[in-house]
C-alpha cells in the first residue's frame, strides 16, 4: 500500500498542524469528509486499479487513520473530478453513493447506494431513482435525518427525450435538469420522494444540513434568463418549502460553472459558503442564517480577488465559521464571524487549478480542522489535520 506523507505549507506559521500519512493509493482521488454526531471523521475516496474502481473509507483514530474498508467496486462508473461519491454515518448504520453507467451516453449514469448497519460489510448497490431513464443522475448530498438518511441529487430524466436515450445532451437539453430528494432507511427502502425544483442548474454540487427547524437543501438554481444564483428549499412541517435565493448575486451565465455550494448548521444557526461570477468578478462569499436558513443576513467576502471557488465551510461557533476555497493554486481557509470581522487568510496547501486536483475538502473533529485534497501530480488523497485555535 502506497503511504503518502503530506507536506502543509502556510503564509504563517502554525505550530498546531498535524503531518499525517493516508492510507490511499496511488491513483486515488476523489476525496469526501463526513464527521458523525459523535465527533468521528470518515474519509473517503475512489482508487483506480487497472480498469476497477474501488470506494474505500477509513476512520481517523486520534493518531492516525484506520486501514481502509472496501465499500464497492466496478468496471463501469462514471468517476468525475467533481461529482465524487459520498458517505454519511448515523449511528450505526451507514450509507455511501457512487455513480454507475446505464448506457453508451457520455452523460448516462445512475445514483447507487449501499448501506451497512457495521460499516464492513454492505448492501448489494441499488439505485435511488426510478425514473427507468439513461440520464444524467448524480450531484449527490447525504444527511442523516432522525433515524433515516435524506438523499438529494440532481436527475435529468427530464433531459432526454423517448427514443433518444443514446444522444449526448449535456450542452443541449430537450429539458431541465430538476432537483430530487428522497428519504430512506437505514436498510436502503425509500419512504418519501419528491422533485424540489423543475430547472436548475446541470453540474453543480448540491449541499444539505439540518437545521433545528429540519434539513435543508441548498443548490445552484435556473432561470429562464440564464440567472444561476444558490438557492435553498427547507422541509419544514413536512413539507418542502417554494426555493428562493439565498442572496440575488444575479450571475448571468450560458453554461454550468461546476461550482456548488457548502452548508453547515448548528441548531438554528446556518451558514452557506458559495462562488460566483456575476458582473465577471470572480468572489467567494458566505451569508449566516439565524433562523434555518428562513433569512439571512448580509453576504460577506472572503477571497483575494482571483478565486476559483469549489468551496467548503464549517462552523466552530453559532457565529463563527472557517471557510475554504481554491486561489493562487493553493487551498486558502479563513476565520470570520457573522459581522465579517475576519482572521488571516492562511494557505493550507499547494495545489492545482487543474480539474484533476477536484474538490477539497474539510470538516471539524472537536476542536480540529480535517482537511483533505487531491495532489494530481502524485496522483493520490492527501490529508492534514490542524487544531482550530489556529486560526
Amino acid at each position: 500500500m502506497n503511504r503518502v506523507l503530506v507536506i502543509l505549507l502556510f503564509v504563517t506559521a502554525c505550530s498546531s498542524t498535524n503531518e499525517v500519512t493516508t492510507p490511499a493509493g496511488i491513483g486515488s482521488a476523489e476525496p469526501f469528509l463526513f464527521t458523525d454526531e459523535a465527533g468521528q471523521v470518515y474519509l473517503s475516496w475512489i482508487e483506480k486499479t487497472d480498469s476497477i474502481s474501488n470506494l474505500k473509507y477509513s476512520k481517523w483514530t486520534d493518531t492516525k487513520w484506520s486501514e481502509p474498508v472496501l465499500v464497492a467496486s466496478g468496471k463501469n462508473w462514471f468517476v468525475n473530478w467533481a461529482d465524487y461519491p459520498m458517505l454519511a454515518v448515523n449511528k450505526d448504520n451507514f450509507v455511501a453513493h457512487f455513480l454507475e453507467k446505464s448506457g453508451d451516453d457520455t452523460f448516462a449514469y445512475d445514483v447507487k447506494l449501499s448501506t451497512s448497519t457495521d460499516g464492513n460489510k454492505w448492501s448489494t448497490p441499488f439505485v435511488i431513482h426510478d425514473d427507468g431513464k439513461q440520464a444524467e443522475h448524480g450531484f449527490v448530498s447525504l444527511l442523516p435525518y432522525e433515524d433515516n438518511f435524506l438523499v438529494a441529487w440532481l436527475d435529468g430524466r427530464n433531459t432526454v427525450m423517448e427514443g433518444m436515450e443514446n444522444m449526448d445532451h449535456h450542452d443541449g437539453h430537450h429539458g431541465e435538469m430538476t432537483l430530487r430528494a428522497a428519504i430512506i432507511n437505514s436498510a436502503g427502502n425509500k419512504i418519501s420522494e419528491w422533485e424540489l425544483d423543475p430547472r436548475t442548474c446541470d453540474c453543480c454540487q448540491t449541499t444539505t444540513a439540518l437545521t433545528s427547524n429540519g434539513p435543508v437543501v441548498i443548490y445552484r438554481d435556473r432561470s429562464e434568463e440564464e440567472i444561476r444564483d444558490i438557492f435553498i428549499t427547507r422541509f419544514v412541517h413536512n413539507e418542502w418549502t417554494k426555493p428562493q435565493a439565498v442572496y440575488a448575486d444575479n450571475w448571468k451565465i450560458a453554461g454550468c460553472p461546476v461550482n456548488g455550494p457548502r452548508a453547515d448548521a448548528r441548531g438554528n444557526n446556518l451558514v452557506v459558503a458559495w462562488f460566483t461570477a456575476a458582473k465577471n468578478e470572480p468572489a467567494v462569499r458566505l451569508i449566516f442564517s439565524q433562523d434555518g436558513g428562513e433569512s439571512f443576513g448580509r453576504p460577506l467576502r472572503v477571497d483575494a480577488g482571483s478565486p476559483i471557488g469549489r468551496v467548503d465551510v464549517a462552523l466552530i461557533s453559532d457565529d463563527v465559521a472557517l471557510v475554504s476555497w481554491m486561489e493562487d493554486a493553493s487551498l486558502k481557509v479563513v476565520r470570520i464571524d457573522k459581522d465579517g470581522i475576519m482572521g488571516d487568510v492562511k494557505t493550507i496547501a499547494t495545489s492545482s487549478e487543474a480539474r484533476s486536483s477536484g474538490f477539497p475538502q474539510m470538516t471539524r473533529a472537536g476542536d480540529k480542522l480535517v482537511f483533505a485534497w487531491t495532489d494530481d501530480v502524485q496522483k493520490t488523497v492527501l490529508t492534514t489535520i490542524i487544531d482550530s485555535h489556529a486560526f
